[in-house]
């Protein structure tokens, strides 16, 4: 069976997501972090690794969006996962006053939270969330994370669907050694980081437009420099392997000081 890796522990939202990638029975393997995840592709271990890269509420995930750069993974796919976050506690909610979670998913669900007084504490995942509150084995300690975490630590669901909008989704990337065939509708990912100069970025994006080539998102991370300076990852329409998308490319690559192709990939339908 297809081996997949995945940051956090049994019911993350990250292994349900790579279930609903595939569609089909494959063996998920969980690791501590994200960057173990993605090791574990790297080494062998497994053949792709799910990260989380954006939400539809918080926007992106600063994290997966810096592993990007250092990762030889290829993007191979992506798939728009449904979050529904649970309230996950041994008592009643009137006994709480500390809520544990992954940070994305206390912000999403901050109304909640508010509404109810409770004091926020991070983990390194919504499922591991469930275990500390398994472990702690106290009334006054809850936690959020999905229904299939709650069944699989034995932990029960106090609410359901406690985001701030019910509408909410996370788009995960699967990462692999080996870019993706062209499927009918394609897109291509790639980061870049431009020149400190006037209409630098300009210079870039018109390229797009001058090969109607339509971009589908842009987000922006800071270089670890120290100096103000941004990269640039840019997720468009159209396959590397097409001669219109190369030769864009090409022209990009001699605008900036540095160009990195993240991977070309099926576009999975938005939700």
């Amino acid at each position: 069976m297809t081996r997949v890796s995945f940051p956090g522990s049994r019911g993350a939202y990250g292994e349900s997501a790579a279930r609903s990638f595939f569609n089909e029975l494959i063996t998920t393997m969980p690791a501590e972090t994200f960057s173990g995840a993605l090791r574990m592709a790297e080494d062998g271990e497994s053949k792709y690794a799910v990260i989380p890269i954006e939400n539809m509420l918080e926007g992106v995930v600063g994290q997966s969006y810096d592993l990007l750069l250092s990762t030889p993974l290829l993007v191979a796919g992506e798939v728009y996962h449904p979050i529904r976050h649970c309230l996950i506690g041994l008592g009643k909610i009137g006994q709480a006053n500390t809520v544990y979670s992954h940070p994305q998913a206390l912000e999403q669900c901050r109304e909640f939270i508010e509404s109810h007084g409770l004091r926020r504490m991070a983990a390194s995942s919504t499922a591991d969330s469930v275990k500390i509150v398994r472990d702690l084995n106290r009334v006054d300690t809850v936690c959020i994370a999905s229904e299939a975490a709650s069944e699989i630590y034995g932990v029960p669901v106090m609410f359901r669907e406690i985001s701030d909008h019910q509408r909410n989704y996370t788009r995960f990337f699967l990462m692999s050694k080996d870019m993706a065939d062209p499927a009918k509708r394609n897109k291509t990912s790639l980061v870049v980081s431009v020149r400190d100069e006037p209409g630098a970025l300009h210079d870039i994006l018109v390229h797009f437009l001058e090969h109607g080539i339509n971009i589908t998102n842009m987000a922006s991370r800071p270089r670890r420099t120290g100096t103000w300076e941004y990269n640039f990852f840019i997720d468009f329409e159209g396959h590397s392997r097409n001669g219109n998308v190369q030769e864009m490319i090409s022209e990009i690559e001699r605008r900036t000081d540095f160009l990195k192709l993240l991977g070309s990939y099926p576009a999975a339908p938005a939700p």
